[in-house]
């Protein structure tokens, strides 16, 4: 049995795909990659079939991740295949879980931050879009120190399964 995760940012261009392939290559340390699969998606339309932003690639590259990307939009029907929605600021929690069909897959959206007891109460992952590359470099370290939480809820998950 897969467990399937999707992060969600607004256009799928810059905190999203940053966060899929982060998690991506947590899960594969892992040695979950069979059982665990990693996407993402944005809220919105406006990058389809783009690849991530430039500056998103850099950065990635830069720490040693993958950066092959293709934006898509989240569709409500995916829920339905999905275990864990996992949003990047809280606008993208409210709008994901008014796209939600039902209850049980409303509750499958979180937010990233929320797996980072180092996050305190702000739970937003900031878009780095409008700045520069130092905002790319903070989107990442928050992303990495939260990606260590969620393996650990997913890891729990997929055991549980297992046994």
């Amino acid at each position: 049995m897969t467990y399937r995760v999707c992060f969600v940012c607004t256009g799928n261009i810059c905190r999203s795909p940053m966060a899929e392939s982060v998690f991506r290559a947590r899960v594969a340390e892992a040695g979950l990659d069979g059982l665990v699969e990693v996407d993402s998606a944005g809220t919105g339309g406006w990058h389809e079939g783009e690849g991530a932003d430039p500056r998103t690639e850099t950065v990635l590259r830069g720490h040693g991740y993958d950066a092959d990307h293709t934006a898509r939009q989240f569709d409500a029907s995916w829920f339905a295949r999905l275990d864990l929605v996992v949003a990047l600021d809280e606008s993208h929690l409210r709008a994901l879980r008014r796209l939600a069909p039902t209850e049980r897959d409303s509750d499958k959206v979180r937010l990233l931050r929320s797996y980072d007891p180092a996050a305190g109460d702000d739970l937003d992952v900031p878009d780095p879009y409008y700045g520069g590359p130092d905002g790319f470099d903070a989107c990442l370290e928050m992303v990495e120190s939260a990606s260590s939480g969620l393996l650990a809820a997913v890891r729990k998950h997929v055991e549980g399964h297992a046994a």
